[in-house]
């Protein structure tokens, strides 16, 4: 029972240290040999009181202190070689999960998280890896070996031997209660900081509006407030480990003096010789190092502890999907079955009950008045938001049995905020594939109608963009981002407010576009308050309160929502709907 118990606590972040495993008996091996060289300078000193000084031998001397030498030279150079591994453990530790990691920050947004939330993974498997590759674990891998100079204590005398025991485990003592000292206020600043980071990265993003808007100020003291909360969760973890730190690090010095004291009283006594007492001094050092390097470390041990939970539960809870038999690529039919969609990290449904069936070559206009459910409904048809209820279905497939990658390559898709990423267009446009075809690619532009506009920028296809396409206005991201939703001729395009950012050629191309669509067998459907984008669909369908409320032929729902929209208000019936308003913006 606690075998398998064991295997259903297993996570991905364990097999990673798993697969570290034949790492870590390697450093623990030369562990071993370091902890064992570290007697060195006690036989020295050993030798030297009691062989040489006695014996007046400069070449008894002179043997020793090569031989001492040589040691510490071993010492010193598997010393750099495990802290070497170390680091390379990190680095292998990160290897193993960093690309899990970026679908998580990727994941986690259409899972309901906030943006503080989303990057958190990333910081906390830094964490860990800076913590494998520090001093801290070189503690961990030689504790197992302080009973041995514990025990060469009690060798050479038993009072010496349970002065160091003694000593020990007030230390160990000092090193619990810094846990649970530092425990909380390691959490919060850890809390507080993510949400500093988060709000100084919204404010870098909308920098722009920030300053046209005059909310600079605002916004700064509301960044104030959150990095004052930080500094001072800082100090306060800082303050729990650094006073219990120093005093642990006095208390060892009083112990390193009160071992000779007592060493001392010893040798006037008789019961031992000096260089015994010598000997027993470094050793109770070289026992109690460990314990002074875990408490010198222990606020990164704390954070990696805290990371390494953080990591298994959220990758409990967004688990990795397995490999999914490929499927062909559609070319039928689009299915929408009874669908209810509600937005990420709730239950409260946005879009009820959505029926929509829709063959090969049929292009659909969507319209309705805003927050009727139309932007959710085109999230849910691609994938990106998750169903309570219903299913939306490719050639009879629903979509969750594809892999997410294999169903993008099936999918176009304008959200109505257009996202670029910082590279040429060429790469935006292909969605960043490896090794492109550059036809494919000019096809798609010259689809959306982009192909002279991408050729009159600096570099043409091969122009940097910057983050966000910060270079392009807006109907020139707006045309770069319909290119990449054509891009590979997928079966079904959703286009989501394609013409908010583009003048009348823009429309034109618009619907050249979608007619390319329809007549290569897909099926595209388009999201707009705007009718000039409904000149080449052939069906419309009428969104409100998240019902799919008529759907027909583009003419004949158009004529009815204008006759809807000419009846005066008195004239309609008591207690009917207002229609939805449909006419030309800008």
């Amino acid at each position: 029972m606690k075998q398998a118990a064991r295997r259903e606590e297993s996570t991905e972040v364990y097999d990673a240290f798993k697969a570290c495993r034949s790492s870590f008996i390697g450093v623990a091996v030369f562990s071993a040999i370091v902890n064992i060289l570290a007697l060195t300078g006690s036989l020295y000193m050993l030798q030297i009181y009691d062989r040489v000084l006695s014996s007046k031998s400069i070449s008894t001397l002179v043997g020793l202190s090569l031989i001492t030498l040589a040691a510490y030279v071993l010492s010193g150079g598997l010393d750099t070689i495990r802290a070497k591994m170390l680091a390379r453990i990190g680095a292998r530790f990160d290897e193993q999960l960093a690309r899990r990691i970026f679908d998580l920050v990727a994941t986690m947004p259409l899972k309901g998280a906030k943006s503080s939330e989303s990057m958190q993974p990333v910081r906390d498997l830094d964490t860990i890896r800076g913590f494998l590759s520090g001093m801290g674990p070189t503690a961990l891998f030689d504790m197992p070996f302080m009973p041995i100079f514990f025990i060469a204590c009690f060798i050479i005398h038993p009072w010496l031997g349970w002065f160091s025991v003694v000593g020990g485990i007030v230390i160990v003592m000092l090193t619990l209660y810094t846990e649970a000292k530092s425990r909380g206020p390691m959490y919060d600043l850890t809390r507080s900081g993510a949400e500093r980071h988060a709000l100084a990265e919204t404010s870098r993003r909308n920098a722009e509006a920030v300053r046209a808007l005059g909310m600079l100020g605002f916004l700064a003291a509301r960044y104030d407030k959150v990095h004052t909360t930080h500094v001072n969760d800082g100090l306060r973890a800082s303050e729990s480990a650094s006073v219990i730190g120093a005093f642990a690090k006095v208390f060892r010095m009083v112990l390193q003096s009160g071992i000779l004291g007592l060493g001392a009283l010893l040798v006037i006594e008789g019961q031992m010789s000096a260089g015994s007492m010598i000997a027993a001094s470094i050793m109770m050092s070289r026992a109690l190092a460990p314990i002074e390097i875990a408490v010198a470390n222990w606020k990164g041990f704390i954070g990696a502890r805290q990371s390494y939970r953080r990591l298994q539960h959220i990758l409990n809870i967004i688990p990795a999907q397995g490999q999914r038999m490929p499927l062909p690529a559609p070319k039928r039919d689009v299915t929408v079955e009874d669908l209810y969609v509600g937005a990420p990290g709730t239950n409260s449904p946005i879009v009820q009950a959505a029926t929509l069936q829709l063959q090969a070559g049929q292009g659909l206009g969507l319209i309705g008045p805003s927050a009727s459910g139309k932007s959710s409904l085109a999230r849910a048809l691609v994938g990106v938001w998750p169903t309570l209820r219903g299913e939306v279905r490719l050639d009879g497939a629903s979509i969750d049995q594809w892999e997410p990658d294999a169903l993008g390559a099936h999918v176009g898709y304008l959200p109505q905020d257009v996202e670029l990423f910082d590279g040429t267009i060429a790469e935006n446009i292909s969605r960043f594939r490896p090794k492109a075809d550059p036809e494919a690619i000019i096809k798609a532009a010259q689809t959306a109608g982009a192909h002279e506009l991408i050729l009159g920028l600096p570099d043409g296809y091969d122009t940097h963009i910057g983050e966000g396409g910060a270079s392009l206005s807006g109907g020139q991201r707006q045309r770069v981002a319909l290119a990449r939703a054509l891009y590979g001729d997928p079966f079904m395009v959703v286009l989501d407010e394609p013409n908010a950012s583009l003048d009348g050629a823009g429309d034109e191309a618009l619907n050249q576009a979608i007619l390319a669509v329809r007549q290569r067998g897909g099926v595209i459907i388009v999201i707009t308050h705007r009718p000039a984008a409904l000149g080449n669909v052939d069906t419309v369908a009428i969104m409100e309160a998240g019902r799919v409320k008529a759907m027909g032929p583009r003419d004949e729902v158009l004529q009815a929502v204008m006759k809807r929209n000419a009846t005066p208000a008195a004239a309609r019936p008591q207690g009917a709907p207002q229609a939805s308003p449909l006419r030309e913006v800008g």
